[in-house]
């Protein structure tokens, strides 16, 4: 599996099943898996794995998502919809190849988190929230990554922690991920 998202298409996301039933059959089949690690009657437990295997096939979780991962696991859709909000983990829409999430948390804050923030919406040339026109780079705010000592902290693609994120560092990381997924395309192409 491949920690690099590439945005759907907006096929794709038309596309996107609105009940359990139209759900791909091996969709359906890794999500029993996850139901069977639980007690029957505690099914809702498998609700966080099977949100990220909607994310891993579909690149973000919508609300159409939600409401299929609901009916299969007997919930409500505003059950599962609260669970997606809460982590931010998940992608309510498609996102860039590389997701930026900031700490902003206080002590982040308090160790130029924000300014790290504003420094890399200067060098992408967007805003928080927003993706780059090339679909390269998602940029999110983030509470909390339990890395307070480090700060200011960032996430990329929710697996790569980069800690001590100066001005420097930041740059560094930018033109790094940009010269990686040009060989991709080069690599992809030749």
């Amino acid at each position: 599996m491949s920690d690099h998202l590439t945005p759907p298409s907006a096929a794709d996301v038309a596309a996107i099943p609105v009940t359990a039933a139209q759900l791909p059959q091996s969709m359906l089949e890794r999500f029993a898996r996850e139901v069977a690690k639980y007690p029957a009657e505690q099914a809702q437990s498998a609700v966080i794995a099977c949100l990220s295997i909607v994310q891993q096939q579909f690149g973000h979780v919508s609300v159409q998502a939600e409401a299929a991962v609901a009916q299969y696991l007997g919930l409500s859709p505003i059950a599962v919809h609260e669970v997606t909000t809460f982590y931010n983990m998940y992608n309510p829409q498609p996102v860039g190849k590389y997701k930026l999430n900031v700490c902003t948390n206080l002590p982040c804050q308090l160790r130029e988190g924000v300014h790290a923030l504003a420094h890399l919406e200067k060098k992408l040339g967007i805003r928080m929230g927003e993706t780059t026109p090339d679909g390269l780079f998602t940029l999110q705010q983030s509470e909390c990554l339990g890395a307070c000592a480090d700060s200011p902290v960032m996430l990329v693609n929710d697996r790569i922690m980069c800690s001590f994120m100066s001005n420097d560092k930041l740059d560094a990381l930018i033109d790094g991920l940009r010269a990686a997924a040009g060989q991709a395309q080069e690599g992809g192409q030749s």
